[in-house]
């Protein structure tokens, strides 16, 4: 489906069609609009300041950055960063587990309890 490119990326409109595919009853059309209504969903819950847990995948949270002094790389001239909002992902143990199911990485499996 990626065409064999080295950074292989998911789309909305693969989202879609996986929408489509997957569950099947709705037009392609109601497909859209139900990942539209989805996104839109998310974003106005973020844009009011509230957290987005969704249970085995992972949470979403905007943080406010206050203004802080940087400088510019390339003149190293100082100047003042504004504040802004960020907008920061934690994945679940669930989805962790998922993505790294089959590698050999004993450091994120929890402590076996002693016998």
């Amino acid at each position: 489906m990626f065409g064999g490119t080295l950074s292989a990326r998911m789309t909305k409109a693969d989202i879609v069609q996986a929408v489509y595919t997957r569950l099947g009853g709705f037009s392609k059309k109601e497909s859209a609009d139900l990942v539209d209504l989805v996104f839109e969903t998310m974003k106005e819950t973020l844009g009011r300041g509230e957290k987005i847990k969704i249970s085995g995948f992972g949470n979403f949270v905007l943080r406010d950055k206050r203004p802080r002094q940087g400088r510019n790389p390339q003149t190293g001239t100082p100047i003042m960063i504004t504040e802004r909002r960020v907008l920061s992902f934690k994945a679940s143990q669930l989805l962790k587990q998922a993505l790294n199911d089959g590698e050999d990485d004993s450091s994120s499996d929890p402590p076996s309890p002693r016998a």
